[in-house]
């Protein structure tokens, strides 16, 4: 144990807490099973990082990886017990899901050990939904995404801007400097590599594109259980996706394409949701627990829009992913009967600056929402402001 204990310290040392995300404070990270979830490279394990060196007692608190060398001939339990033993008091285990039959243990650690603190991440949410099922009524869980706009501004430039919520949003009360800054600018460099926190190294979409091809070649694959074949036809898919988004998905015509069963195209498209890669718009639908059909596929976020275009991505495409990406967070997103979009009592139509209010006119409650323009007015309001709700 004392080899993990050495990394973990390195690890804390290197690790920079000059911004820690408000996602951070919604977390209730005294509970005695906490769980976080959300897809690769979106910053899981700096939050979980940043969180220790701030509010932990070092000497009583492990940090590990589950694919650490060391696992292959000790197990969790076994690492749990001598650390317990020891004085141990929170356990953090990142990318849990690389360990075999981790709920099991997981669980029997819970029931094992009740004043020990156990929270685990997971880099893709496919196996950690699957063998949650044990933990549920143990278990806190949440997901994380990806930077906001607002996030974006506050690692890049030093603008530090509060949570605005969506009424704040379409009342035009928005909180921004501008007389030392541009809005536009800063949101056209975000939407090309501001949504993962790595924006800053180099070779942003070199990296994006190995995380994309782990996903679609090793994560989606193994959790599903699909074959060599199937998971050749799941990289075809995506790019047929990003080639085409937002587009009414005819199951039976990409299956056609694909030479497979049209239900097998439904069920990688959604392996691709739930890996963060696409979101799947959906219809507005009645009764408790039913999936509305599937209106529109959108790519995950904008960054993944440039990274798996051919020629770069289709403006208007763009901008409604970038709608989408930003309120799906916090509110229900569906798809809207006579525009793109609708959040609650409230329909959005998404376009340039010269966009008009022909198709929303006689809508209540409607609104349209404009790319390159600083400022709204009445039911206009600019796109780049829907990136400070999170």
């Amino acid at each position: 144990m004392q080899v993990l204990q050495e990394k973990f310290k390195m690890l804390l040392d290197a690790t920079d807490t000059a911004y820690v995300r408000d996602v951070h404070d919604r977390i209730a990270w005294d509970d005695r099973l906490v769980s976080i979830l959300g897809a690769r490279g979106i910053g899981k394990t700096t939050l979980v990082l940043q969180h220790i060196k701030l509010y932990e007692d070092i000497l009583s608190t492990l940090y590990v990886s589950a694919d650490d060398l060391w696992f292959s001939s000790h197990t969790l339990y076994e690492l749990a017990d001598a650390f317990y033993k020891n004085g141990g008091k929170a356990l953090y285990i990142d990318e849990i899901h690389k360990y075999r039959n981790w709920a099991q243990e997981i669980k029997n650690i819970y029931d094992s050990y009740p004043r020990l603190r156990v929270a685990y991440t997971g880099s893709s949410i496919l196996d950690l939904k699957k063998g949650g099922s044990d933990l549920s009524r143990r278990l806190l869980e949440y997901s994380l995404y990806g930077l906001s706009f607002r996030e974006y501004l506050a690692l890049s430039q030093g603008i530090r801007l509060p949570q605005h919520s969506l009424e704040q949003v379409l009342q035009g009360k928005i909180d921004f400097p501008y007389s030392d800054y541009r809005p536009i600018p800063l949101f056209k460099a975000y939407l090309k590599e501001g949504y993962y926190p790595y924006f800053r190294e180099k070779s942003y979409y070199l990296r994006l594109n190995n995380v994309i091809n782990r996903v679609v070649d090793e994560d989606i694959p193994r959790f599903a259980g699909l074959s060599a074949v199937a998971a050749d036809k799941l990289k075809t898919l995506l790019y047929i996706v990003a080639q085409s988004v937002p587009f009414k998905p005819n199951y039976s015509k990409i299956a056609e394409g694909l030479g497979i069963h049209r239900n097998s195209v439904a069920e990688l498209m959604l392996w691709l949701d739930k890996a963060g890669l696409v979101s799947l718009l959906r219809e507005e639908t009645q009764g408790i627990r039913l999936l509305g059909k599937v209106n529109k596929v959108y790519l995950d976020n904008p960054n993944l829009s440039y990274a798996l275009s051919d020629t770069g991505p289709d403006v208007g495409n763009l901008r409604e992913t970038a709608f989408f990406s930003s309120l799906r967070v916090k509110y229900p997103v569906k798809a809207s009967p006579v525009s793109d979009f609708k959040v609650g009592k409230y329909t959005f139509e998404v376009g340039g600056k010269s966009k008009g209010k022909k198709q929303v006119k006689e809508v209540s409650d409607a609104y349209v929402v404009k790319d390159d323009i600083e400022y709204g007015s009445q039911n206009i309001v600019p796109l780049w402001a829907f990136g400070l709700l999170y």
